[in-house]
């Protein structure tokens, strides 16, 4: 199984998950991170390190946030590895929460 990288990230781009990763599994994007689903061992450390709770289990994905499981496998080898904590976007606290942002993610 893996974690999964969900909508509540876009435009947040909290970083504290990937600080306690021991197989270094987030790729940074623009405005979104996201998990290799090739790397993630399960260990659940990430989860409750991100203050905005946008990782879940692939089995515990919200209802209708299933695409993320594609969208994290796709960018993943696309994006750079991440492996230490930067500050998030600087209207990350105005972005949390807010629905329908997929338009928002940058995949460049």
């Amino acid at each position: 199984m893996t974690h999964v990288v969900t909508e509540n990230c876009i435009n947040c781009k909290h970083t504290d998950c990937v600080e306690v990763c021991p197989v270094d599994c987030f790729h940074e994007g623009p405005n979104f991170l996201v998990i290799d689903p090739e790397s993630c061992i399960d260990c659940t450390l990430c989860v409750a390190e991100c203050p905005v709770g946008a990782i879940f289990a692939e089995d515990d994905v919200p209802a209708g946030q299933e695409h993320f499981l594609g969208i994290n496998a796709e960018l993943s080898p696309l994006w750079p590895v991440l492996t230490h904590k930067k500050p998030a976007l600087p209207d990350a606290a105005e972005w949390d929460g807010k629905t329908d942002k997929l338009f928002l993610l940058r995949r460049e």
